[in-house]
């Protein structure tokens, strides 16, 4: 496993088994199953190998491509199909280059920032910015609205810049919490202000389409910095972002 791991507390070699005649690889599957089920995130940063990028975009096309079409192949589809047949491209496409982009730091956008000559001092709102992103667990769709702040201080940054911001951190395998807080602490860097807030919420697929099944829950995750913290700025920012 990731050494992540360790840091939160999953040791295998630790896990206690049942006596029920279950084997250790069971018992192994069963918590990897509970961790989904829970939405547990094991880093704040998305675990990815050393060797996450020693292919190329094109390389991971060919080779998903394969492994997909071998998925669809055990599922028992017809591949000879004309509906069929482009799909291990079209999904190996879609997860390296479009729904998964996020994952490679060359395609994070640049990010242009302004000298904050009028001094503005106060809080800066952008809300209802809509992302897309997948559920790590089930790599399901996960589709939501981010309502970001932050307060200047000698830099401001182009609005736009913001939702690519949010855009690009969800275009990866993801856990709402870690979108929150990995949005939160790039724009704290970015503008060298402690000063942000950050609110997601997202209905997730997972929820959805599967287990429980409910269509009407939906899932709210918030993180705040500096002078967010005090409950009063916290206030003002939720009233700023209300329908």
């Amino acid at each position: 496993m990731n050494n992540n791991n360790h840091q939160n507390g999953h040791h295998l070699h630790s896990i206690p088994l049942k006596k029920n005649g279950q084997s250790k690889q069971e018992e192994i599957t069963k918590l990897f199953e509970e961790m989904g089920e829970q939405h547990i995130l094991t880093s704040i940063n998305t675990p990815l190998r050393p060797d996450a990028f020693d292919l190329s975009d094109d390389e991971k096309v060919k080779a998903i491509e394969k492994h997909f079409k071998a998925i669809m192949d055990i599922l028992g589809l017809d591949l000879t199909d004309d509906s069929l047949k482009g799909t291990p491209h079209r999904v190996a496409k879609m997860y390296v280059k479009e729904i998964f982009a996020g994952l490679n730091p060359n395609n994070k956008p640049s990010v242009t920032l302004f000298d904050n000559k009028y001094q503005y001092d106060e809080m800066l709102v952008e809300r209802d910015i809509t992302f897309h992103s997948n559920c790590e667990h089930h790599f399901v769709p996960i589709i939501g609205k981010a309502h970001v702040a932050y307060i200047p201080n000698k830099k401001v940054i182009g609005l736009s810049k913001i939702n690519r911001l949010v855009q690009y951190f969800a275009k990866r395998p993801q856990v709402q919490e870690r979108l929150t807080m990995q949005i939160a602490q790039d724009l704290k860097k970015t503008l060298e202000t402690e000063d942000v807030a950050v609110l997601l919420e997202a209905d997730h697929a997972c929820v959805i389409t599967r287990g429980v099944n409910d269509v009407n829950s939906s899932t709210v995750t918030s993180k705040f910095y500096g002078k967010f913290e005090d409950p009063n700025y916290r206030k003002m920012f939720l009233q700023l972002i209300k329908r």
